[in-house]
C-alpha cells in the first residue's frame, strides 16, 4: 500500500530560477524524489502517469525519427560520384567531373546546414503551440520530400528538395530531447538521452552503410526509395499513435517541488521495480476525456511569451558559459564526424582501393561504438551523478554528472588520431576504422552528458538550450565540410586530424573547470543584464524543476 507525504504549499507559484539544484533524494529515507511532480490528472494527459512501456515507446518512435531524418541526410554521400555522373555526365565525357563533384556535394552539405536552421525555425513554434503539430507537419513533410528527391531529374530540382528536407528535418532533432525531458524523470533522462544520441550518430552511420549496400546492384535512387519507405512508416506511427507530450502542471505542485517537498520513489533491489508514493496537492482535476481528443493536431497555446522573444532567446542563451561550452563540445565531436565523412569515400578509395560499399562497411565500427556509448554516457553518467547526490544530502546539482566525460576527453582525441595516421600513412584499413568507431562513441558518450547538463541547468527553457546547440553544430558543420579537402591537401592527413584531436580534447577538457565552478558560474551569470533581458523566462514557463 503506498504511503503519503503530505506538502506543504505556499497560496500562489512564484518564479524559482532553481538553474537545476534540487532536492533528488529524501534526506531521511535516501529515496528518490520524484521530479517533476506527477498530477492526478484523469485523462492520462499527464506523460508522468504514463505506463513505462509506453514511455519507451516514446523514446525509440523519436529516436528512430531521427535516425531516419540522418539516415537520408548523409546516407547518399556514398555514392556521390555517381550522383554526379546522373546530373553532368560521367567523367569520360565530363571534362569537368571533378569541379562538379564539389558542387554535387551542396546537395547534402545544403542539408545539414538546414537541419540547424530549421531548429531556429521550428522552435517558438513548438514552445508556443506544443510538440504534436509539429511532429505531424514536419515528418508529412519530410517524406514529401523523400520521394521529390528520388524522383528528381536535374540538380536544381533534387538541391531544393535536400534544403526544405534539411528544414522538415530541424524539427526532428530538437523535439527529441524536449520529449524526452516532458515524459521521463529527472533522474532517468540521462540513460534516454543517450539513446537519442545514439541515434543521432547511429542515423549517420547507418545510412552510409545501407546506402552502399543498395548501391551495389541498384542506382543511386533506390536509397531514396527504401528510406521512404522506413520513414512513411515512421509517419503513420507519428499521427496515429503520438500524442501531446507538453503539460502544463499545477504550478503550486511546482512550487513544491521548487522548495524540496515531492512524491518519492523506493528502488527495489535491481532499480527496475519501483514503488510511488502518492502526493496530495491541491490540484484542478478536469472533467475526463476520450484517448482520441489526446492526438488533435492543435490544442491551444502552451505560454504567453512571444514568437519574437522565443526566437531570440537561442541566440542569446550562447552567452552563459554552461550552453556555450556544451554546445562547442558538440560542434567539436559532431562537426569533426562531418569533416570525417565529407572525404572518407575518396580518402578510403585512395589509401585502401575501396569500393563505395567498402567504405560503407567501415561505419559498422561507427555504430558499435555509438551503442557502447548509451551505456558509458548514459547509465554511467546517471550512476555518477547518483552517487554524488547521496553524498551531497540528496541534493542533486547538474555538474555531478560531468566527471564521467573523462572518458572522451581521451577516446575524441584518439580517435581523430588514429583516423589521421592511418590515411595518411595507408596502414592497415582497421586503423582509420577505429578510428570511426571511437569518435561516434566519443559524439554519444560526451554530448549526451554535455547535452544533459545544459538542460538540466535551465530546464524550463530546455527547447531553447537545445536549439543553441543543434544551430551552432550544424553551422560548424557546414563549414567544415567546405574547408576540409583544402586543409587535408595542404596539411595532410595526420597534421589536420592531429589538429582536430587537439582542439576536441581540449573543448570536452573544460567540463573539469563546470565540475569545480559550474554552480558559481551559473548563479553568476544568470544576474546579467543582458541574460535577464533576453534569456529568463515567465512564470507560464515554470515546470518544478
Amino acid at each position: 500500500m503506498a504511503r503519503t507525504t503530505t506538502i506543504t504549499q505556499t497560496s500562489h507559484a512564484t518564479k524559482r530560477h532553481n538553474l537545476g539544484s534540487l532536492q533528488l533524494r529524501h534526506v531521511d529515507s535516501n529515496q528518490i524524489i520524484l521530479i517533476p511532480t506527477p498530477t492526478n490528472d484523469p485523462n492520462a494527459l499527464d506523460p508522468l502517469n504514463w505506463s513505462g512501456r509506453y514511455r519507451w515507446y516514446i523514446a525509440i518512435l523519436v529516436s528512430a525519427a531521427i535516425f531516419f531524418c540522418n539516415f537520408l541526410a548523409a546516407g547518399p554521400t556514398v555514392v556521390i560520384t555517381e550522383v554526379t555522373a546522373d546530373f553532368f555526365g560521367p567523367p569520360t565525357t565530363n571534362p569537368n567531373f571533378v569541379a562538379d563533384i564539389s558542387q554535387t556535394a551542396y546537395l547534402f552539405t545544403t542539408t545539414a546546414l538546414m537541419q540547424g536552421m530549421g531548429a531556429l525555425f521550428w522552435m517558438p513554434v513548438i514552445i508556443k503551440y506544443g510538440r504534436r503539430p509539429v511532429y505531424v507537419l514536419s515528418f508529412v513533410l519530410y517524406t514529401i520530400c523523400a520521394v521529390w528527391a528520388g524522383a528528381s531529374h536535374s540538380y536544381e530540382s533534387e538541391l531544393a528538395s535536400r534544403i526544405i528536407m534539411g528544414l522538415a528535418a530541424g524539427a526532428a532533432e530538437v523535439l527529441a530531447p524536449l520529449t524526452i525531458a516532458d515524459i521521463f524523470f529527472l533522474h532517468e533522462r540521462g540513460t534516454i538521452m543517450a539513446i537519442y544520441t545514439c541515434a543521432l550518430s547511429a542515423g549517420v552511420s547507418g545510412g552510409i552503410i545501407v546506402s552502399g549496400l543498395i548501391s551495389i546492384k541498384n542506382d543511386w535512387r533506390m536509397i531514396y526509395w527504401v528510406a521512404t519507405a522506413l520513414i512513411g512508416v515512421c509517419t503513420i506511427l507519428v499521427v496515429l499513435t503520438f500524442p501531446e507530450t507538453y503539460y502544463l502542471r499545477d504550478e503550486e505542485a511546482a512550487t513544491a517541488v521548487g522548495q524540496g517537498h515531492g512524491s518519492k520513489l523506493d528502488i527495489e533491489a535491481k532499480g527496475t521495480e519501483t514503488r510511488t508514493e502518492e502526493t496530495t496537492a491541491s490540484q484542478t482535476v478536469p472533467d475526463k476525456r476520450l484517448y482520441i481528443s489526446s492526438l488533435r493536431v492543435y490544442s491551444g497555446s502552451y505560454t504567453k511569451e512571444s514568437l519574437l522573444k522565443l526566437f531570440i532567446r537561442p541566440v542569446a542563451l550562447l552567452i552563459l558559459p554552461p550552453v556555450l561550452w556544451a554546445t562547442l563540445s558538440m560542434s567539436g565531436t559532431i562537426g569533426f564526424l562531418v569533416a570525417i565523412t565529407s572525404n572518407f569515400a575518396p580518402a578510403f578509395e585512395t589509401a585502401y582501393a575501396f569500393q563505395p560499399w567498402q567504405s560503407g562497411l567501415c561505419f559498422l565500427a561507427a555504430l558499435i561504438g555509438s551503442f557502447i556509448g548509451i551505456f558509458v554516457g548514459g547509465h554511467f553518467s546517471d550512476w555518477i551523478a547518483d552517487k554524488a547526490t547521496q553524498r551531497n544530502g540528496g541534493i542533486r546539482e547538474p555538474e555531478m554528472r560531468l566527471p564521467a566525460i573523462l572518458v572522451s576527453v581521451l577516446t575524441a582525441p584518439l580517435a581523430l588520431v588514429l583516423y589521421g595516421v592511418g590515411i595518411q600513412y595507408k596502414l592497415h584499413w582497421i586503423c582509420p576504422t577505429m578510428g570511426l568507431g571511437l569518435i561516434n562513441f566519443s559524439i554519444v558518450q560526451a554530448t549526451s552528458i554535455s547535452l544533459v547538463y545544459s538542460i538540466d541547468c535551465y530546464r524550463p527553457i530546455a527547447g531553447e538550450v537545445t536549439v543553441a546547440q543543434m544551430a551552432f553544430k550544424s553551422a560548424f558543420g557546414f563549414l567544415l565540410s567546405f574547408y576540409t579537402n583544402p586543409w587535408v591537401q595542404r596539411s595532410g592527413y595526420l597534421n589536420a586530424y592531429g589538429a582536430m584531436a587537439g582542439i576536441s580534447g581540449g573543448l570536452l577538457a573544460l567540463g573539469i573547470l563546470f565540475y569545480f565552478w559550474g554552480s558559481t558560474v551559473r548563479h553568476v551569470t544568470w544576474r546579467w543584464a543582458a541574460v535577464r533581458k533576453f534569456a529568463h523566462w515567465d512564470n507560464d514557463r515554470e515546470i518544478g524543476e
